[in-house]
């Protein structure tokens, strides 16, 4: 599969769409486009294999699920991870665990763009502070829409069009020469880091005793009973309603 010219555009700007911070478009873009599992879907379908593209975008977003962008910080950018690995691993045939491993370093560059936009950010803010003094609402408004948005699309669209379009080629002759033993390795390691996104999420939920006895008990359910899925799901969200009013009730 190659990707073509009008592709790595919608796929830069997607990109620039999970990291939009403009008023219209607040919190659509950071915190529901950015999830692997959502950007990899609409990275599927620009590519023309939705099906594909969510299934990597899923396992891709196994290894964000623990992560938490406290104030301004940005420990690792799930964004560009998801779409840039969900289109390299499509285009190149690549496995979700081989896309994983691409996601991982693809989300330490997606934060060095945002420290970037936050640094150059600085300055925006500085000219509106300048116009506030003075009252002129509406160049407060132009310094906060217009030049803050160019240059995040710019920063943002760009490296990741330039990724897809002229990556593809590189990471297929890669993949190519990995094939066998080192590819296995890859897929392998791949396999194993969603754990570590796993991890930090039973971390994060065990904060009171007992917690994770449901997640094992879950976990039985899902491996020996042969139940599907959504069975499961349906009886822990029961079970998880009827515990919550029995157990705060009694507190109260």
């Amino acid at each position: 599969m190659e990707i073509s010219i009008i592709q790595a555009i919608l796929l830069g700007t997607l990109y620039y769409l999970t990291n939009n911070g403009t008023p219209p478009l607040t919190g659509l873009g950071s915190v529901s486009i950015r999830q692997p599992v959502v950007c990899g879907t609409i990275t599927g379908l620009i590519l023309g294999d939705v099906v594909q593209g969510c299934i990597i975008g899923a396992t891709i977003n196994t290894l964000y699920l623990g992560f938490v962008n406290a104030g301004g910080t940005l420990p690792a950018d799930a964004g560009i991870g998801g779409i840039v690995g969900t289109a390299l691993a499509l285009t190149s045939g690549s496995t979700a665990e081989a896309a994983i491993a691409i996601a991982v370093p693809l989300g330490i560059m997606g934060t060095m763009i945002w420290t970037l936009r936050q640094t150059v950010n600085i300055y925006f803010v500085h000219k509106m502070d300048k116009y506030a003094a003075i009252g002129d609402t509406k160049k407060m408004a132009f310094w906060q829409l217009w030049p803050t948005q160019i240059f995040a699309y710019l920063v943002t669209a760009i490296p990741v069009a330039l990724l897809v379009y002229l990556g593809a080629p590189v990471v297929q002759s890669t993949i190519e020469m990995l094939s066998g033993t080192p590819l296995h390795i890859l897929s392998v390691i791949g396999g194993l880091l969603p754990v570590i996104g796993i991890a930090m999420l039973l971390q994060m939920l065990n904060t009171r005793s007992g917690i994770l006895l449901f997640f094992v008990l879950g976990f039985f359910l899902q491996t020996y009973s042969g139940l599907g899925m959504l069975i499961i799901a349906i009886f822990a969200g029961v079970f998880a309603y009827v515990y919550a009013e029995l157990k705060f009730k009694t507190e109260d």
